[in-house]
Parts: C-alpha cells; structure tokens; sequence
C-alpha cells in the first residue's frame, strides 16, 4: 500500500500519507515540527528501508500543507494538536487493527508527542523524540547566547549588531517577533547550529530542495505550506516559548526515548540532563548522536535508524498488546 488521503479528524480534514508492504506491520506515526513545518518527506521518502519491518505513516498537521484548507487560526491551540494526534492515533489503531502504535516526534512534533504519551498513553506504544522540546524560555535564550558568541568568535561584526538589535528573548519571543525569529534561526544555521551538514545564512536552505525533489506534495500541499505556516508559527509559538517539561511532564506511561543530536543548538542538547533526571516511565533512555545537529534522523540515518529498531523491538518483545 503506497497511499495519499485525506481523512475527517475532529470535524476537519488532514492529510496523511501511508506506506506499507504488510498491513500486520508495526505502525510508526511520524509528528512533524514547526509549528507549520511538514516534512513528512522527510521519513516517507528518505527511509523507506524502513518498511521492512515497519508501516510508516506521515501527517500534515492542522493548518499546513495539505491540511490547511478550512482551518481557523483564531482558535488555533497547541491542545488542538495534541487532540488532532490522539484522534489520528485511534483511527489508525482501527484501520489496522492495533492496540498501540509507535510515535516519532520530531522538534515541535516533540511538543505534540510529549503532551500525548502523558494525556493519552493507551494507544502509544512508544515515544522517541529528536530535536526534542524541553524548556521554551531556557531553550531560546541558550540558542540566542550561543550563536551570538559564535559570531562575536568568527569576528562578523554585522551578524554581531544583528543579533544584539534582536535582543535576547523573553518567554521564547523576539520582540520583533517571527521575522527576528527567523532572523536568529538563519544565523544559527549559518554557524552549524542547526546541523553540521548545513550552513547557508537562511534557515530554509538544505531544506526546500530536497523537499521539492521528493515529490512528496503536491502544488495544493506547497500552496498550504506557503499560507500556513507562518499563521501556524504566530498561533502556537507562545504555547513553545512558555513550555515547561522539567517542572509538567516528568511522568510517563510509556517508554520513552530521547534522540538528540550533539550539536544541536535549535533545541539545545544542554537542556536536556535536567529534565531526564526526572523522566519516569517504564522504560527510558536518552542517546546522543555525536555528528547531528536538530534532526540527527538525516544528519546520522544508519545509527539512528539502527537505534530505533533497538528500542521498538524491545517494546515489541515486552508489550503483549497487538502493535
């Protein structure tokens, strides 16, 4: 099954994509990032030796992509998210006859996941988060500090202003707000802070053409992409900038994995220590990918892929439910 659909999710229609060679399969839910950002080419494209042994299937999030049309961003909430992924969960659990499925959350994905496998652990079989969400404030301030040192370091006198005139963030907000976030993001990445594969000075570059070379998204998903994902960004980026998982989210239902790439600075490594400390679940294990930045899935595929296959294996040995 190689297929493309839109499906009615909590009176609003969203795009998935589901690939399989066996309908018994495991199923992997990929949960994109942004908020806005689909790249579910990014699994169902670029991983497909993963279908070995696992259903994958790709979402497009309220509001962007081939969600976007219909959504009412003036009630947009981050718990609206979470619910529409609760929703997905169960109609695949339905479709194919399943208990529980896996989870992979990727950045803002991780906000959704996280959220999830502690609102609703009955239909999850596991967590793994990468470029994962752990404290909003903390996580912009380290991010902003970082970068700027690194340019004051490489003697760029302009990235320097430009950064001192963004000022530091409050709460996760640039008080020129989304165009100073992007602003910060593009420099980051300028300095490997996204990923040590990527250094264009916009945070969009490395990413656009291997989206479009997948042939993933059709011109209507480009078209909601292009609308959405900034009114997405604008909607719950507040909810990200005031998030707090070392103190709201230590107890979990699930095992639960942490993925995080050494030299990520877009959600910082640093913050993460912390926060595991505390984490209690059945399982948990937090492994770090020396050679990734944000998305350690593409920067380190093979060690991460094998790392996966580990856990969801596991899961699969121990859980006597239908996965």
């Amino acid at each position: 099954m190689d297929k493309v659909t839109k499906i009615k999710i909590n009176d609003h229609m969203m795009k998935i994509h589901i690939i399989t060679e066996n309908e018994e399969n495991p199923v992997i839910l990929f949960i994109h990032g942004g908020p806005g950002g689909i790249n579910r080419h990014d699994v169902m494209h670029n991983h497909l030796d993963l279908l070995d042994r696992f259903t994958l299937v790709g979402w497009d999030q309220r509001g962007t992509g081939g969600s976007y049309t219909g959504t009412d961003f003036s009630t947009m909430t981050a718990q609206q998210i979470v619910d529409d992924a609760e929703a997905l969960i169960e109609w695949l659990c339905k479709r194919f006859h399943k208990d529980k499925i896996f989870i992979l959350c990727l950045s803002w994905g991780s906000y959704v996941g996280t959220v999830l496998a502690a609102q609703h652990p009955e239909h999850v079989a596991a967590y793994i988060g990468y470029g994962q969400l752990v404290h909003g404030h903390r996580n912009e301030v380290e991010s902003y500090r970082w970068v700027l040192e690194q340019a004051k370091k490489a003697g760029n006198e302009e990235d320097v202003k430009t950064l001192e005139a963004l000022g530091e963030p409050v709460n996760g907000m640039y008080l020129g707000g989304p165009d100073a976030l992007h602003t910060q993001r593009g420099l980051l990445n300028k300095y490997g802070g996204v990923s040590p594969r990527l250094h264009g000075d916009k945070y969009m570059d490395g990413r656009i053409g291997p989206m479009k070379a997948s042939g993933e998204y059709t011109r209507l998903d480009w078209k909601g992409y292009r609308q959405g994902a900034e009114q997405c960004l604008i909607a719950l980026w507040p909810t990200v900038g005031m998030l707090d998982f070392i103190t709201d989210h230590t107890k979990f239902e699930v095992p639960f994995y942490i993925f995080q790439g050494h030299q990520d600075w877009n959600t910082p490594w640093t913050l993460l220590s912390d926060w595991f400390g505390k984490i209690e679940a059945p399982d948990k294990d937090l492994i770090f990918f020396e050679n990734s930045g944000h998305n350690p899935m593409s920067d380190e595929p093979e060690a991460f892929k094998k790392a996966m296959r580990e856990k969801f294996e596991a899961v699969m040995k121990k859980d006597k439910s239908r996965i």
